[in-house]
């Protein structure tokens, strides 16, 4: 996958895993790698800045949790309501660009 095409939609791919449920970093990158059959891989390199960015901007909320396997607490992330309106909002957007390009190649 062209890496242009995975950054300028990373916020779109977080937002969009966490709005099924909310979850660490580890277990984020885990499920979007699931859904994805493998296509898309998140790196720490990558993931956790982009969870920090969209925490700052007010689209997901995180919490300290202790981990049931035992272990260090872990950053646990869930939408707010501002994230939601964000999804819808760069869903919308992706769809339109989606449709536009489409048109490109007919």
């Amino acid at each position: 996958m062209d890496a242009n095409l995975f950054k300028g939609n990373l916020d779109l791919i977080l937002l969009s895993v966490l709005e099924r449920e909310g979850g660490y970093g580890q277990d984020v990158a885990k499920r979007v790698n699931a859904l994805t059959n493998g296509e898309i891989t998140l790196n720490a390199g990558s993931l956790y800045p982009a969870l920090h960015r969209l925490e700052r901007a007010g689209f997901l909320e995180a919490q300290e949790t202790l981990p049931a396997r035992g272990g260090p607490p872990v950053r646990t992330y869930a939408l707010t309501a501002a994230g939601r309106a964000e999804l819808r909002r760069r869903q919308n957007s992706y769809q339109s660009f989606d449709q536009a390009l489409r048109r490109l190649w007919s």
